[in-house]
């Protein structure tokens, strides 16, 4: 059995939440560590949907090419400030991004943020971003996308 500590550690390698928010959500759930995952999955939606108004001004474009497949794809990945826009964090998720469009070659960006993530396939592209949101504290939102066979 986890002791609290060891979930709080693991809710915050996954989510990357604040301690305080982890916490809170590990009390409301009763010490569950999966109740209190997605008690900070509904914030993260709740961050998300209060930030959406936000303008996003600043932002990257990254690309991924996987050669074996002969394909590639170009995204761009907005938010509010360059500050964040130059975080290392931000930027992993563009290139994810990138890599799972390449992968999976949606057709709009509904269909993308509806798709499950890659990497998790517990989560789906929109959750990934909402999950982002909660982490960074800005507005994120996919720009255009683009996938290119080779």
């Amino acid at each position: 059995m986890k002791s609290e500590i060891e979930k709080i550690k693991d809710l915050r390698d996954s989510t990357g939440l604040s301690l305080a928010e982890i916490k809170k959500a590990i009390t409301e759930a009763g010490g569950d560590e999966e109740r209190a995952r997605e008690l900070l999955q509904k914030l993260g939606v709740q961050m998300a949907a209060k930030k959406s108004s936000r303008q996003v001004k600043e932002g990257v474009i990254d690309a991924y090419v996987h050669s074996t497949k002969k394909v590639a794809s170009v995204v761009e990945l907005l938010c509010e400030t360059d500050f964040v826009a130059n975080n290392m964090e931000f930027q992993k998720l563009a290139h994810e991004l990138a890599m799972h469009i390449a992968a999976l070659r949606p057709g709009s960006i509904d269909e993308l943020l509806g798709q499950p993530f890659i990497k998790d396939q517990d989560i789906s592209v929109k959750e990934l971003i909402n999950q982002n949101i909660a982490k960074l504290g800005e507005n994120i939102q996919l720009g255009r996308f683009e996938v290119f066979e080779i």
